[in-house]
């Protein structure tokens, strides 16, 4: 038997932003930085998305300022460009298949796995099943709607994080998003957290684990391999 974790990874399948003419996604680094933290960690990783196949690369990820060690490392990975170009689509995956998920940032996943019913029965499921569910930046909208089995929200009362209300006005994208993450987060009831915009932050309660902003996607992997590793 294979002692191996089996981690998923979700990540959206929208690419643009908004009504404006720009392309979005998800954030290189805020998968680079998990897949190997998982890789290097001897996890087995599945990649998944609403769609199928290759998920939207948002462009402003790859400029040369947001450049790490794991998006280098990507950039040279042929094996994961090649998994990445041949995500499975969400509707045919199951919990019980896997130890953890983890899902990465981009602005994407605020318009398709907010409200995404596929995508909140996974993450149900894995509550459900008491397995960890992560999400990094942007990606903590997944978890907005997410119920556990008395009904209540997830994020009720738990502590949380996410980009943050200054951080999407940074990046002047505040009257182009759906919604504001932080906000949102705060309203169903979340006990939402943060450290100075850019920095590393990643909390975890109980079975959540929320990372808030790309820094943080390194942070919020490590946790994951911590929960699973008891």
């Amino acid at each position: 038997m294979s002692t191996a974790k089996k981690i998923l990874m979700v990540l959206t399948s929208h690419d643009q932003l908004g009504n404006t003419e720009h392309k979005t996604g998800f954030w290189v680094e805020e998968f680079a930085a998990p897949y190997y933290v998982f890789l290097d960690a001897g996890a087995n990783i599945t990649l998944a998305s609403p769609n199928g196949g290759q998920p939207p690369i948002d462009p402003n990820s790859e400029l040369p300022d947001f450049q790490t060690d794991a998006t280098r490392r990507f950039d040279q990975d042929d094996a994961a460009k090649q998994q990445l170009a041949t995500t499975l689509k969400l509707a045919d995956l199951d919990a019980s298949d896997y130890d953890a998920v983890f899902y990465p940032g981009g602005h994407g996943p605020l318009w398709d796995l907010t409200d995404n019913p596929q995508s909140i029965s996974l993450l149900e499921n894995f509550v459900a099943q008491n397995k960890p569910v992560a999400a990094v930046c942007h990606a903590s909208a997944a978890l907005l709607n997410v119920k556990q089995a008395d009904g209540q929200l997830l994020v009720k009362g738990k502590a949380a994080t996410g980009f943050t209300n200054s951080e999407e006005a940074a990046v002047q994208l505040t009257e182009v998003v759906p919604f504001l993450l932080e906000d949102e987060l705060k309203a169903r009831g979340a006990d939402y957290q943060a450290v100075a915009d850019w920095n590393p932050f990643a909390i975890q309660d109980g079975l959540m684990i929320t990372g808030q902003n790309p820094a943080s996607s390194e942070m919020a992997a490590e946790k994951v391999l911590q929960h699973l590793a008891g």
